[in-house]
């Protein structure tokens, strides 16, 4: 049987600012965790790059997934990176859903990137020049423990925000892309990450949290009327990805920059406990 990787040719080297590096990106080891919350439907639509993206909604209710990845060995080195997505689908707009359908199999579904702080300025540079990725640099204290996991973001001393999941949850493989939705140069680009998981979902997920500090992207979230509990948690036994170049789907779309940040490196901190 191939492995996941296995046919995997890297390209020609690119550069982008500080970056250079041959795609598709490879991750071979990583820690991810992430919540999904409930948030102002007509707030976070207003906030899409296209009217062709349709928010997935519950009860009037839009949803905000806010993931972190401590990349440990990837093919562009190590580093930490936030994602705070919204589920979508493009094209035909889809039925309101349950919390359990959430990872719908409609043809579109995908994530929007609104924001993707990154601790590198190599990571950062190389998001923003091939896919668009709204990256900016910031600090990240993950903590890693049996019970939880958790990352604590900032940027020069501010708090941004910090995440909790606990480790609960039914154990569910997936070998579905994960698809994500930018905007580069007034294009809509469309992006299929190959990846293999092992996620164990709570649709119960008790003892995890979200705490929003006093930085412009936690008030975006704010803005957005996300909920104050989540409504779902997940976190990866394994996972595995591959990160392709992207394809245009769509010109002439409205502007996704996200927060720029400052031009500096970040800071990773990974503390493993047993407590």
């Amino acid at each position: 049987m191939a492995g996941f990787f296995d046919g995997v040719v890297p390209g020609d080297e690119v550069t982008y600012g500080k970056a250079t590096f041959r795609l598709p990106i490879l991750y071979f080891r990583d820690d991810f965790f992430a919540l999904f919350f409930s948030a102002d439907a007509d707030r976070v639509r207003a906030a899409l790059p296209s009217n062709s993206l349709h928010p997935l909604t519950m009860k009037g209710r839009a949803f905000i997934g806010i993931g972190a990845y401590n990349y440990i060995d990837t093919s562009i080195g190590p580093y930490g990176e936030v994602g705070v997505v919204v589920p979508v689908v493009y094209g035909r707009k889809p039925a309101p859903i349950l919390p359990l359908l959430m990872e719908s199999r409609y043809s579109g579904f995908g994530m929007v990137v609104l924001h993707l702080p990154v601790t590198t300025l190599v990571a950062r540079d190389a998001g923003r020049g091939v896919w668009g990725y709204p990256k900016f640099t910031s600090d990240m204290r993950f903590v890693i423990t049996p019970e939880f996991m958790e990352c604590r973001l900032s940027e020069g001393g501010k708090h941004i925000f910090t995440i909790r999941v606990a480790r609960r949850g039914i154990p569910i493989p997936d070998r579905r892309p994960l698809i994500t939705y930018t905007v580069k140069d007034g294009d809509l680009i469309k992006t299929t990450v190959q990846q293999r998981a092992i996620f164990r979902v709570s649709f119960k997920p008790r003892g995890s949290f979200l705490e929003l500090g006093d930085h412009e992207v936690a008030d975006s979230l704010r803005d957005l009327g996300i909920s104050t509990k989540p409504i779902q948690s997940r976190y990866a036994l394994q996972r595995f990805g591959i990160l392709p170049e992207g394809e245009v789907i769509e010109s002439g779309v409205r502007p996704l920059e996200g927060y720029r940040g400052q031009d500096r490196e970040g800071s990773l901190e990974v503390a493993f406990t047993e407590d």
